[in-house]
């Protein structure tokens, strides 16, 4: 088997034939951080820099670990061709990891280039792609179609005005790009900048905010106004997934306290948390929408990076050892059968607990795909063997690109796809599922079971 040929991944015929039966099916991402701004105006990429990993935290991680200066990687006045050629010099070194495969599958897939990036061939590859990249063929939105991408989903926060989505509408993209609601920022009020953006939220909605229903109205208002522009579906990005039953007159006293400026134990911030989850989950009820939870990221753990760079740079790890099923319960019993719930997991060692959680709470709760550190061939491996075996393969709710760049949609969808084509594949080859099954599982999990439980 050679580099990245057609058997990649691929370990028998029945797996082969799986893929064969997937492979051209048109991408459903429902959750990717898509600049939508950028999408809209449909410009070009410069180079390959721009287009591979002037936004992807996945690469400059990787890098750093090949000792490559933090200046090629994020600095303002390094130029991205100084960038391109120093992470090309050190790109064999991080073979085995998948960001090897992503990058080479993009040139392999979006540019024709089947060399391997090394320093030897990066001014090649950097004027090759530069010039397809500045051809209309090569725009945002041309790569879109291109990837076959039908229906997309970007995270957008309450305070959004939608316009770039709107402005897609009326685009070539009419229909495959749409919002999601991710109200983080309104309910982490541990943060110390969160009574500005509730007053920003105030301002958005043109009301003032002086107690905790003010601030769910004004979050009802926005939520009304994402289903007009296309949203179906909620996000919410915890470590632990708080959603105790609190009461609002306990809840309010809480927010006046923090909007106050007083500060809160954690006890507090766990009922309020816990309540402004719950109240989310409401309005995502009354509306049909997907209720997704990505948990256990523990943000910011490298304090360099968050002093310089900020948030989103590579400094976020998974926990192990948190709990998510004391803090879970309550909201999974108070909406049971009345919300559609997707679990997404960081850390590996929680398949088997939430796999078993899902199953306990029937056709309406359901696991994600591998997600984030745990989005390689090994991590969707293990957790598609571990569902299948104690959950519902096809209760899943497919595959989530994640991704912070366009360009890779593609290839990560790839991937997952080869890789749940080998999974299944091998429970075929021992006699688990006749392939007649196997067949239209692998296609319900790859594109109609995502475009139904979103509503696309």
């Amino acid at each position: 088997m050679a580099f990245l040929d057609a058997h990649y991944l691929l370990d028998s015929t029945s797996s082969e034939d799986l893929y064969a039966a997937i492979k051209d099916l048109p991408i459903i991402d429902a959750h990717n951080h898509c600049d939508v701004k950028s999408l809209s105006e449909d410009r070009n990429f410069t180079d390959i820099w721009e287009a591979e990993a002037a936004t992807d935290h996945y690469v400059w991680e990787c890098f750093r670990k090949c000792n490559v200066p933090e200046e090629l990687l994020t600095g303002k006045t390094t130029s991205n061709y100084d960038k391109w050629m120093a992470v090309a010099k050190a790109f064999p070194e991080i073979a085995g990891n998948p960001t090897y495969e992503w990058i080479h599958l993009d040139l392999k897939r979006r540019f024709g280039i089947e060399e391997l990036i090394n320093a030897d061939n990066a001014q090649a590859i950097w004027d090759k792609t530069k010039a397809m990249l500045a051809t209309p063929a090569m725009s945002q939105q041309s790569l879109i179609l291109a990837m076959n991408v039908e229906a997309m989903c970007s995270t957008d926060d309450p305070l959004d005005t939608l316009e770039y989505h709107k402005a897609l509408a009326s685009s070539r993209l009419a229909g495959r790009v749409r919002p999601t609601f991710r109200p983080d920022k309104a309910m982490n009020i541990f943060k110390s900048d969160w009574p500005a953006y509730v007053a920003a939220l105030g301002k958005r909605w043109d009301m003032e905010i002086t107690c905790i229903a003010d601030m769910m109205a004004a979050l009802k208002k926005a939520h009304d106004f994402f289903a007009t522009v296309g949203c179906k579906a909620s996000d919410h990005g915890l470590n632990i997934p708080w959603s105790y039953q609190v009461p609002a007159e306990k809840a309010d006293e809480i927010f006046k306290r923090a909007l106050a400026g007083k500060p809160l134990s954690k006890e507090d911030t766990i009922a309020y948390m816990s309540y402004f989850l719950n109240e989310v989950a409401e309005l995502d009820a009354q509306k049909n929408w997907v209720f997704q939870m990505h948990i256990g990221a523990i943000r910011d753990v490298r304090d360099v990076l968050y002093k310089t760079l900020g948030p989103d740079t590579g400094g976020d790890i998974g926990d192990h050892e948190t709990s998510y099923i004391e803090p879970l319960l309550p909201l999974l019993n108070r909406f049971d059968s009345r919300l559609k719930v997707v679990l997404y997991n960081m850390h590996p060692n929680h398949n088997a607990t939430l796999a078993q959680l899902t199953r306990a709470f029937g056709a309406t709760t359901c696991l994600g795909l591998a997600w984030w550190l745990n989005d390689s061939f090994i991590g969707m491996q293990r957790q598609l063997e571990y569902v299948g075996s104690v959950d519902v393969l096809s209760n899943m709710s497919g595959m989530v690109s994640d991704s912070r760049k366009i360009m890779s949609y593609s290839s990560r969808h790839e991937m997952f796809r080869r890789t749940m084509s080998r999974t299944i594949g091998a429970m075929v080859d021992r006699g688990q599922i006749p392939y007649s099954v196997a067949e239209q599982l692998v296609i319900n999990l790859a594109y109609n079971r995502p475009k139904a439980l979103f509503g696309f």
